[in-house]
């Protein structure tokens, strides 16, 4: 389970949490609002994010990922490590830079984020970050990086993540949408990027090139979305999938999360559960093989893929 990312010498895990679910009372995966069961004021959501975060360590995972974005999950993940007492090193902590949270707390905002990839946001949030995870933060990413956004063109944002990388931060991007690859590839030309953190699942597989490509090259890679937000879930009605779990004798997303654990390029696989079962679940899927091959009738048309995902409603 343990592993490297990359050529950075990070500690890492083959499955890692990320804290998107966890860290504020919407989101976007199928049935979040179902998971919390209406126990969204902060203090109960800090006690759930901790108890995943129990589960996942006890469980063996060693790399958490959170944002600026995420409500208040770089503030229960700082808590946690606190009472943890955990120390740099005995885990691997990212987060990222970019998007500003203005949901207020409530699930039915108007405007839940706002994306900013400016120099003055990256200051700004960079500070808020290390107050809140302090020299825990092993690697900063930039939060859905686009070649349409122009952050990859600005050398002000370019010189500041220089800077912090100098200073002993590994410096990723996270990309989204339907041109992925053309993103990676930039940021490969430009350099100065160690990781890439991207989408990528039996759905939406446009990416795999050019990820495959960057580990080569030496950059870790980590997956998002492996469960396209819920939609390769018991939830997500993909029946030739839930038909092969069945018949594997596992669940949806164990079987969907060890279909990219089996890609040679990947290195973690981030688990966006929202409550411990479902982690558990997830888990699974270490000791799963899988034949890719199997679920390519399932493959969307990646514009499709992200228009369905833009449609998603926040729960």
């Amino acid at each position: 389970m343990i592993t490297t990312l990359g050529n950075t010498g990070l500690t890492v895990t083959r499955i890692g949490l990320g804290l998107a679910a966890l860290g504020r009372p919407a989101y976007i995966n199928l049935g979040h609002a179902a998971d919390l069961a209406g126990h969204t004021d902060v203090a109960s959501m800090e006690r759930a994010a901790h108890e995943a975060l129990d589960a996942a360590y006890e469980a063996g995972v060693r790399y958490f990922d959170a944002a600026r974005s995420y409500g208040a999950a770089e503030a229960f993940l700082g808590s946690w490590l606190a009472q943890r007492g955990l120390r740099r090193g005995e885990v691997t902590v990212g987060s990222k830079w970019g998007y500003t949270y203005t949901g207020g707390w409530r699930i039915d905002a108007e405007v839940h984020e706002v994306k900013d990839l400016s120099a003055a946001t990256f200051r700004r949030q960079l500070a808020e970050t290390r107050e809140l995870l302090g020299d825990h933060l092993c690697l900063y990413q930039i939060h859905s990086a686009t070649l349409d956004s122009g952050v990859l063109e600005d050398r002000e944002v370019l010189d500041e993540l220089a800077g912090l990388r100098a200073s002993g931060v590994f410096i990723g991007l996270t990309t989204s949408g339907p041109e992925q690859a053309e993103t990676i590839e930039r940021a490969m030309a430009i350099g100065g990027f160690d990781t890439l953190q991207s989408t990528f699942n039996l759905l939406e597989r446009s990416a795999g090139p050019a990820l495959a490509a960057a580990h080569d090259a030496g950059m870790g890679v980590l997956i998002k979305e492996a469960l396209a937000n819920g939609r390769l879930t018991d939830r997500g009605g993909v029946g030739e999938l839930i038909t092969a779990a069945r018949e594997a004798g596992t669940t949806p997303d164990a079987l969907a999360l060890a279909a990219v654990l089996a890609q040679p390029w990947v290195d973690v696989v981030l688990s966006g559960a929202t409550t411990v079962p479902e982690l558990e679940s997830n888990l699974t899927a270490l000791g799963l093989e899988v034949d890719v091959s199997e679920f390519e009738g399932i493959v969307e048309d990646p514009d499709a893929y992200w228009e369905h995902r833009a449609e998603l409603p926040w729960n």
